[in-house]
């Protein structure tokens, strides 16, 4: 502040000078020497300080790997978040609370799919989310099967925070009928299963058609889950997020 006063200050002093030199008054030499270096002076300061407010604005700007709260950026989700409960396959409650924390750009995915569902009156039904690193290996003393649960020496995409497990809902909040619920494991949990009536088998593609379309990739063996195609490039994270 005391700088931009300081500066404001000698600039008024610099217009007085100019407008001296056309009303014919007399400087000395040296006068114009300072007239002279003081205009250098503040065209450097103008573009410095223009530069610096380009580089504030650049700043401010979220980095798409930055973790987020879905919550801040959308009103439009339904939540079943399962491990902060004990309905799930572990039988036991592993996140303090309920709260689906993703990379941003992630949930910028994640928003244009589910803008486009609710052009036919659905909305995704979200299960699970970013989960740390501590949160898997918990899941791994529980259940140490790779079948059921990935290893956290390796680490899966939901560690990384380009992952979510998700199903739809209609206008009145009803689920649609996928054939199976979350975390069943077994054959009829595949998107290659066709045994279904042809209304649970178009629900899948459905949803599988969507994601695809705003950048993830489905996995074959659980319809629910789906990876952001850029999440694998991300590291490992143990990043826990806060509780109300």
């Amino acid at each position: 502040m005391q700088e931009t006063t300081l500066l404001l200050n000698v600039f008024y002093l610099y217009i007085y000078m100019i407008q001296d030199i056309f009303t014919m008054k007399i400087y000395s030499s040296s006068q114009f020497r300072f007239l002279f270096f003081f205009s250098i002076i503040l065209f450097a300061t103008t573009t410095k300080a223009q530069n610096e407010a380009y580089s504030t604005v650049y700043n401010n700007e979220i980095a798409d790997t930055t973790f987020v709260n879905l919550k801040d950026y959308s009103k439009d989700f339904i939540y079943d978040m399962k491990y902060a409960t004990e309905d799930n396959f572990l039988k036991a409650k592993v996140y303090d609370c309920a709260e689906c924390v993703l990379r941003y750009k992630t949930v910028k995915a994640l928003v244009a799919a589910n803008k486009e569902f609710m052009k036919n009156g659905c909305k995704i039904k979200i299960y699970d989310c970013y989960r740390p690193l501590s949160i898997q290996k918990k899941m791994w003393e529980i259940v140490s099967n790779p079948e059921y649960v990935a290893d956290p020496k390796k680490g899966s995409i939901h560690n990384r925070g380009g992952a979510v497990d998700i199903s739809l809902v209609n206008a009145d909040g009803v689920e649609l009928e996928m054939g199976t619920n979350f975390d069943f494991f077994g054959i009829q949990a595949s998107h290659n299963y066709k045994k279904f009536p042809v209304s649970v088998l178009a629900n899948r593609k459905y949803l599988k058609t969507v994601m695809i379309k705003n950048g993830f990739n489905s996995f074959d063996s659980e319809w629910w889950h789906y990876n952001l195609k850029t999440g694998l490039k991300d590291k490992v994270s143990n990043q826990t997020w806060k509780c109300d």
